[in-house]
């Protein structure tokens, strides 16, 4: 997972929050479809599968293109139409080696994970004075060439919570915090890992360089180890850190994007894309992020087929490169954004049970709304207030128009496993993975066979 977005286009594009209105029934195939979907083994087996054979997949990288043909040679025999991978270049940043230490006046080592784009110390290293601030605010308020020599380190109060609220704000750390830095003079940054354990890991993730900025080594530091570095500095003494982060950027890499379908029986009706993302961080085997959203979607548009052909074609998206900005899915709305889309949706928030679901629907869709809401109620799903808004692999799609729905996913827990070594198969509980799987698959089979006009474009 890339990011939570906080708004969207869409939002202004199609109108007022639909607020469910619902019906006496919900149709026939709905309780035969959940009922189903909650003794589903697809979605397990999918999982396993990809964090086993294949594992670590960082973007654009032969780990990568491995997950790509892997998951073509799955969806054939799982017995999906028009299969194929749709390859793009990219350049990519390659971690090499991570280590960090307090030189003075404490010395002890550092658990440390370089935040990808991060700028290379080389082997040497660097060492300088740290300079603390408590939050992204206090580093913005840092007066100009304040840093000059010194190493940043950036603190934040992220709590976990069901929503998973707090990462699009404390995220700033790690998102701008090194740009700030680096314009400020300082040498390096440290961040506090963007994540709510107090395990000795460090959460790795993407931060892009502002323009014209210079890249600097830029590091995330485990949550209990920022906490004893803030120790450090509050005991009123100059704290030194010596920081190797090497790293290295090579241009013009291959990845691609994963496509497979059910072709509806109306080609008119518009395509429901159902997405995920394939590649994940280096650290762990990506189960949660997004191994899990990727066997969802599968698992979830089988069921769907074994009702009946659907009106709409199902499309799943399968993006490459999403955790190092979304260029899988600027490359899908590159080669098919003009193609009449009915409704997006992803899976990217981990495999924890769903407990609400959100609309950005055209007006006029209040009954459609209504039949998802009441389908969804015996898995304990709530409708929500807040619009959809759909996240990194749909985000050109959500952007241009097109409507959404939101599966929201309980995410107590994913801020202390994502973007870590921790991230790895024994963290998918089976029984919530199989609510997901019946959510997904009421949702879309709804979606797919609503004689309702959806299409935004």
């Amino acid at each position: 997972m890339q990011k939570i977005r906080s708004g969207t286009l869409a939002a202004l594009l199609l109108g007022s929050i639909i607020t469910p209105t619902f019906s006496l029934a919900a149709p026939a195939d709905s309780d035969a479809i959940r009922q189903a979907a909650l003794k589903d083994e697809v979605a397990w087996d999918f999982t396993e599968g990809l964090t086993t054979e294949v594992g670590p997949r960082p973007a654009g990288t032969p780990q990568e293109a491995r997950a790509r043909d892997w998951a073509v040679a799955k969806l054939k025999m799982l017995g999906f139409r028009n299969v194929r991978a749709e390859p793009y270049d990219m350049p990519v940043w390659q971690r090499v080696h991570d280590e960090a230490r307090v030189t003075s006046p404490f010395p002890q080592s550092l658990v440390v994970a370089a935040l990808g784009n991060s700028g290379s110390t080389g082997e040497q290293g660097v060492e300088g004075e740290i300079v603390y601030f408590p939050s992204i605010a206090d580093l913005q308020a840092a007066p100009d060439g304040s840093l000059t020599g010194k190493i940043a380190f950036v603190s934040h109060d992220m709590v976990a919570a069901q929503d998973g609220a707090g990462y699009g704000y404390y995220g700033a750390a790690r998102r701008q915090g090194p740009s700030i830095a680096a314009k400020k003079g300082a040498i390096a940054i440290l961040v506090k890992s963007i994540g709510t354990d107090h395990h000795r890991i460090a959460h790795t993730g993407v931060q892009m360089w502002a323009e014209g900025v210079t890249p600097i080594p830029a590091v995330a530091v485990s949550v209990p180890d920022a906490e004893q570095l803030a120790r450090m500095v509050a005991r009123a003494k100059p704290v030194r850190v010596h920081l190797t982060a090497v790293s290295r950027t090579l241009a013009d890499q291959p990845s691609g994007n994963v496509i497979a379908e059910i072709p509806g029986s109306d080609p008119k009706a518009g395509v429901v894309v159902a997405a995920c993302h394939l590649d994940s961080w280096d650290q762990g085997t990506g189960a949660i992020d997004d191994a899990s959203g990727c066997g969802i979607i599968a698992a979830a548009a089988l069921q769907v087929a074994k009702a009946g052909t659907p009106r709409r074609t199902i499309r799943l998206l399968l993006a490459g490169a999403e955790e190092v900005g979304g260029n899988g899915g600027r490359a899908y709305f590159a080669a098919h954004g003009q193609q009449p889309h009915a409704l997006v949706m992803e899976s990217d928030f981990g495999a924890d049970k769903v407990w609400r679901v959100d609309f950005t629907l055209p007006t006029g869709n209040e009954a459609l709304a209504g039949r998802i809401g009441q389908a969804l109620a015996p898995l304990g799903i709530v409708p929500g207030r807040d619009k959809a808004h759909g996240g990194s692999d749909i985000e050109p799609l959500v952007d241009a128009g097109v409507p959404v729905i939101d599966l929201q996913q309980d995410g107590i827990r994913y801020f202390d496993i994502h973007h870590t070594p921790d991230d790895t198969l024994d963290k998918i509980d089976q029984e919530q993975l199989r609510q997901n799987v019946a959510a997904w698959a009421v949702t879309m089979n709804l979606v797919a066979n609503a004689s309702e006009s959806l299409s935004a474009n």
